[in-house]
Protein backbone atom coordinates (compact mmCIF):
# COMPACT_ATOMS: atom_id res chain seq x y z
CA UNK A 1 0.00 0.00 0.00
CA UNK A 2 1.29 3.41 -0.97
CA UNK A 3 -0.19 5.34 1.96
CA UNK A 4 1.26 5.57 5.46
CA UNK A 5 -0.93 7.18 8.12
CA UNK A 6 1.22 8.88 10.75
CA UNK A 7 -0.74 9.18 14.00
CA UNK A 8 0.07 12.19 16.13
CA UNK A 9 -0.61 11.81 19.86
CA UNK A 10 -1.37 14.64 22.26
CA UNK A 11 2.26 14.80 23.39
CA UNK A 12 3.93 14.19 20.02
CA UNK A 13 6.09 17.19 19.14
CA UNK A 14 6.52 18.66 15.67
CA UNK A 15 10.09 17.42 15.29
CA UNK A 16 8.98 13.82 15.83
CA UNK A 17 6.22 14.19 13.24
CA UNK A 18 8.68 15.78 10.78
CA UNK A 19 11.19 12.95 11.20
CA UNK A 20 8.47 10.33 10.74
CA UNK A 21 7.25 12.19 7.65
CA UNK A 22 10.74 12.28 6.13
CA UNK A 23 11.29 8.61 6.92
CA UNK A 24 8.04 7.58 5.21
CA UNK A 25 9.00 9.60 2.12
CA UNK A 26 12.44 8.00 2.11
CA UNK A 27 10.67 4.63 1.86
CA UNK A 28 8.93 5.86 -1.28
CA UNK A 29 5.55 6.01 0.45
CA UNK A 30 2.91 8.75 0.76
CA UNK A 31 2.57 10.09 4.32
CA UNK A 32 -0.42 11.85 5.85
CA UNK A 33 -0.59 13.14 9.44
CA UNK A 34 -3.68 12.34 11.50
CA UNK A 35 -4.53 13.17 15.09
CA UNK A 36 -5.15 10.26 17.46
CA UNK A 37 -8.79 9.16 17.53
CA UNK A 38 -10.85 5.96 17.42
CA UNK A 39 -10.23 4.34 14.04
CA UNK A 40 -7.94 7.24 13.05
CA UNK A 41 -8.97 8.28 9.53
CA UNK A 42 -8.63 5.51 6.96
CA UNK A 43 -9.94 2.67 9.13
CA UNK A 44 -12.84 4.78 10.35
CA UNK A 45 -13.96 5.80 6.86
CA UNK A 46 -13.24 2.37 5.35
CA UNK A 47 -15.51 0.91 8.04
CA UNK A 48 -18.40 3.05 6.86
CA UNK A 49 -18.00 1.73 3.30
CA UNK A 50 -18.11 -1.96 4.20
CA UNK A 51 -20.83 -1.57 6.83
CA UNK A 52 -23.06 0.37 4.44
CA UNK A 53 -22.75 -2.58 2.06
CA UNK A 54 -23.63 -5.04 4.82
CA UNK A 55 -26.57 -2.84 5.86
CA UNK A 56 -27.92 -2.96 2.29
CA UNK A 57 -27.79 -6.76 2.41
CA UNK A 58 -29.71 -6.68 5.68
CA UNK A 59 -32.38 -4.52 4.00
CA UNK A 60 -32.98 -7.28 1.47
CA UNK A 61 -31.05 -5.85 -1.49
CA UNK A 62 -29.42 -8.56 -3.65
CA UNK A 63 -25.75 -9.11 -2.83
CA UNK A 64 -24.74 -9.01 -6.50
CA UNK A 65 -26.36 -5.57 -6.92
CA UNK A 66 -24.45 -4.25 -3.89
CA UNK A 67 -21.13 -5.53 -5.23
CA UNK A 68 -21.84 -4.18 -8.72
CA UNK A 69 -22.69 -0.76 -7.26
CA UNK A 70 -19.30 -0.68 -5.55
CA UNK A 71 -17.47 -1.45 -8.80
CA UNK A 72 -19.62 0.93 -10.86
CA UNK A 73 -18.98 3.90 -8.59
CA UNK A 74 -15.23 3.31 -8.86
CA UNK A 75 -14.23 1.38 -5.73
CA UNK A 76 -11.60 -1.34 -6.41
CA UNK A 77 -13.94 -4.11 -5.16
CA UNK A 78 -17.40 -4.39 -3.67
CA UNK A 79 -17.97 -3.93 0.09
CA UNK A 80 -18.89 -7.56 0.79
CA UNK A 81 -15.73 -8.83 -0.94
CA UNK A 82 -13.63 -6.39 1.12
CA UNK A 83 -15.31 -7.50 4.33
CA UNK A 84 -14.37 -11.09 3.51
CA UNK A 85 -10.75 -10.10 2.84
CA UNK A 86 -10.34 -8.15 6.09
CA UNK A 87 -12.29 -10.85 8.00
CA UNK A 88 -15.78 -10.60 9.38
CA UNK A 89 -14.39 -11.70 12.74
CA UNK A 90 -12.14 -8.60 12.83
CA UNK A 91 -15.15 -6.33 12.33
CA UNK A 92 -16.90 -8.21 15.12
CA UNK A 93 -13.91 -7.73 17.46
CA UNK A 94 -13.86 -4.01 16.68
CA UNK A 95 -17.56 -3.75 17.49
CA UNK A 96 -17.16 -5.65 20.78
CA UNK A 97 -14.18 -3.53 21.84
CA UNK A 98 -16.03 -0.34 20.95
CA UNK A 99 -18.98 -1.49 23.06
CA UNK A 100 -16.67 -2.16 26.03
CA UNK A 101 -14.99 1.23 25.65
CA UNK A 102 -18.34 3.00 25.49
CA UNK A 103 -19.52 1.21 28.62
CA UNK A 104 -16.32 2.21 30.43
CA UNK A 105 -17.10 5.81 29.52
CA UNK A 106 -20.68 5.44 30.79
CA UNK A 107 -22.15 5.51 27.28
CA UNK A 108 -24.35 3.04 25.40
CA UNK A 109 -23.15 1.62 22.11
CA UNK A 110 -25.80 0.63 19.55
CA UNK A 111 -24.63 -1.70 16.79
CA UNK A 112 -25.26 -0.47 13.26
CA UNK A 113 -27.44 -2.41 10.82
CA UNK A 114 -24.31 -3.56 8.99
CA UNK A 115 -22.65 -4.77 12.19
CA UNK A 116 -25.73 -6.83 13.03
CA UNK A 117 -25.51 -8.55 9.63
CA UNK A 118 -21.81 -9.32 10.20
CA UNK A 119 -22.60 -10.68 13.67
CA UNK A 120 -25.30 -12.95 12.19
CA UNK A 121 -22.89 -14.22 9.53
CA UNK A 122 -20.21 -15.10 12.08
CA UNK A 123 -22.24 -16.34 15.02
CA UNK A 124 -25.22 -18.03 13.38
CA UNK A 125 -23.75 -19.17 10.07
CA UNK A 126 -20.09 -19.65 11.05
CA UNK A 127 -18.74 -17.65 8.14
CA UNK A 128 -15.71 -15.70 9.40
CA UNK A 129 -14.32 -14.45 6.08
CA UNK A 130 -11.85 -15.53 3.43
CA UNK A 131 -9.11 -16.63 5.86
CA UNK A 132 -11.64 -18.99 7.45
CA UNK A 133 -12.67 -20.32 4.05
CA UNK A 134 -16.19 -18.92 4.08
CA UNK A 135 -17.78 -15.49 4.21
CA UNK A 136 -20.14 -13.61 1.94
CA UNK A 137 -18.36 -15.54 -0.79
CA UNK A 138 -17.57 -19.22 -1.34
CA UNK A 139 -13.91 -19.91 -2.09
CA UNK A 140 -12.52 -22.67 -4.31
CA UNK A 141 -9.95 -25.08 -2.91
CA UNK A 142 -6.33 -24.38 -3.79
CA UNK A 143 -6.43 -27.18 -6.33
CA UNK A 144 -9.53 -25.79 -8.06
CA UNK A 145 -8.14 -22.25 -7.94
CA UNK A 146 -5.08 -23.44 -9.88
CA UNK A 147 -7.45 -24.69 -12.55
CA UNK A 148 -9.04 -21.27 -12.83
CA UNK A 149 -11.97 -21.62 -10.43
CA UNK A 150 -13.06 -18.30 -8.92
CA UNK A 151 -14.91 -17.28 -5.79
CA UNK A 152 -18.66 -16.70 -6.00
CA UNK A 153 -21.31 -15.20 -3.74
CA UNK A 154 -22.58 -17.64 -1.13
CA UNK A 155 -25.90 -18.92 -2.55
CA UNK A 156 -27.55 -18.89 0.90
CA UNK A 157 -27.38 -15.08 0.99
CA UNK A 158 -30.44 -15.06 -1.26
CA UNK A 159 -32.84 -17.04 1.00
CA UNK A 160 -31.34 -15.58 4.20
CA UNK A 161 -31.38 -11.90 3.34
CA UNK A 162 -32.93 -11.06 -0.02
CA UNK A 163 -36.47 -9.65 -0.08
CA UNK A 164 -38.38 -9.79 -3.35
CA UNK A 165 -40.50 -6.74 -2.48
CA UNK A 166 -37.66 -4.39 -1.47
CA UNK A 167 -37.43 -1.24 -3.59
CA UNK A 168 -33.94 -0.21 -4.70
CA UNK A 169 -32.13 1.40 -7.61
CA UNK A 170 -28.47 1.40 -8.61
CA UNK A 171 -28.09 5.19 -8.27
CA UNK A 172 -29.07 5.06 -4.60
CA UNK A 173 -26.71 2.15 -3.96
CA UNK A 174 -23.77 3.95 -5.58
CA UNK A 175 -24.54 7.21 -3.80
CA UNK A 176 -24.84 5.48 -0.44
CA UNK A 177 -21.39 3.92 -0.79
CA UNK A 178 -19.71 7.19 -1.84
CA UNK A 179 -21.65 9.68 0.27
CA UNK A 180 -21.29 7.62 3.45
CA UNK A 181 -17.49 7.80 3.11
CA UNK A 182 -17.48 11.48 2.14
CA UNK A 183 -19.69 12.43 5.10
CA UNK A 184 -17.43 10.52 7.51
CA UNK A 185 -14.35 12.20 6.00
CA UNK A 186 -15.96 15.61 6.52
CA UNK A 187 -16.67 14.62 10.12
CA UNK A 188 -13.00 13.71 10.58
CA UNK A 189 -12.05 17.16 9.31
CA UNK A 190 -14.60 18.83 11.58
CA UNK A 191 -13.32 16.90 14.62
CA UNK A 192 -9.66 17.76 13.84
CA UNK A 193 -8.79 14.11 13.24
CA UNK A 194 -7.77 15.39 9.81
CA UNK A 195 -6.28 18.86 9.57
CA UNK A 196 -6.13 19.41 5.80
CA UNK A 197 -8.22 18.71 2.72
CA UNK A 198 -5.04 17.49 1.02
CA UNK A 199 -4.57 14.70 3.60
CA UNK A 200 -8.26 13.80 3.30
CA UNK A 201 -8.05 13.46 -0.49
CA UNK A 202 -4.69 11.66 -0.66
CA UNK A 203 -5.59 9.38 2.24
CA UNK A 204 -8.98 8.45 0.83
CA UNK A 205 -7.63 7.54 -2.62
CA UNK A 206 -4.43 5.73 -1.60
CA UNK A 207 -5.55 4.33 1.75
CA UNK A 208 -9.17 3.38 1.16
CA UNK A 209 -9.47 3.12 -2.62
CA UNK A 210 -11.94 6.00 -2.89
CA UNK A 211 -12.48 6.50 -6.64
CA UNK A 212 -9.64 8.48 -8.20
CA UNK A 213 -12.05 10.14 -10.65
CA UNK A 214 -13.46 12.13 -7.73
CA UNK A 215 -10.11 13.64 -6.72
CA UNK A 216 -10.64 12.30 -3.20
CA UNK A 217 -13.41 12.25 -0.60
CA UNK A 218 -13.42 15.99 0.11
CA UNK A 219 -12.92 16.94 -3.54
CA UNK A 220 -15.95 14.76 -4.26
CA UNK A 221 -17.94 17.24 -2.14
CA UNK A 222 -16.37 20.37 -3.63
CA UNK A 223 -16.56 19.04 -7.19
CA UNK A 224 -20.27 18.36 -6.83
CA UNK A 225 -20.88 21.70 -5.16
CA UNK A 226 -21.44 22.07 -1.41
CA UNK A 227 -25.15 22.90 -1.68
CA UNK A 228 -25.83 19.97 -4.03
CA UNK A 229 -23.88 17.63 -1.76
CA UNK A 230 -25.76 18.79 1.33
CA UNK A 231 -29.12 18.39 -0.40
CA UNK A 232 -28.38 14.83 -1.54
CA UNK A 233 -26.90 13.89 1.86
CA UNK A 234 -30.10 15.15 3.52
CA UNK A 235 -32.18 12.96 1.19
CA UNK A 236 -30.03 9.92 1.98
CA UNK A 237 -30.19 10.65 5.72
CA UNK A 238 -33.99 10.75 5.56
CA UNK A 239 -34.16 7.46 3.68
CA UNK A 240 -31.22 5.52 5.08
CA UNK A 241 -30.28 6.91 8.48
CA UNK A 242 -28.07 9.24 10.48
CA UNK A 243 -24.87 7.98 8.88
CA UNK A 244 -25.54 10.54 6.13
CA UNK A 245 -26.60 13.41 8.41
CA UNK A 246 -24.50 16.57 8.32
CA UNK A 247 -24.41 18.53 11.57
CA UNK A 248 -24.07 22.31 11.52
CA UNK A 249 -20.48 21.94 12.71
CA UNK A 250 -19.63 19.60 9.82
CA UNK A 251 -21.32 21.91 7.30
CA UNK A 252 -19.31 24.84 8.67
CA UNK A 253 -16.09 22.81 8.47
CA UNK A 254 -16.73 21.87 4.83
CA UNK A 255 -17.07 25.57 3.98
CA UNK A 256 -14.12 26.66 6.12
CA UNK A 257 -11.78 24.19 4.39
CA UNK A 258 -13.01 24.84 0.86
CA UNK A 259 -9.99 25.38 -1.40
CA UNK A 260 -9.78 28.68 -3.26
CA UNK A 261 -8.15 28.21 -6.64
Amino acid sequence: MKLVEIIKGKQTDDETVARAYDYVQALGKLPIVVNDSRGFFTSRVFGTFVMEGAAMLGEGIPAAAIENAGIQCGMPVGPLAVLDETALTLSLHVMEQTRKDFEAEGKTYTATAGERVVETMVRQHERPGRAGGAGFYEYPTEELAKKGAKKFLWPQLKPLFEKADVQWNITDLKDRLLFRQAVETARCLSENVLTTVHDANIGSIFGIGFPAWTGGAMQFIYGMGIEAFEARAAQLAQQFGDGFALSDAVKASIRAHQPHY
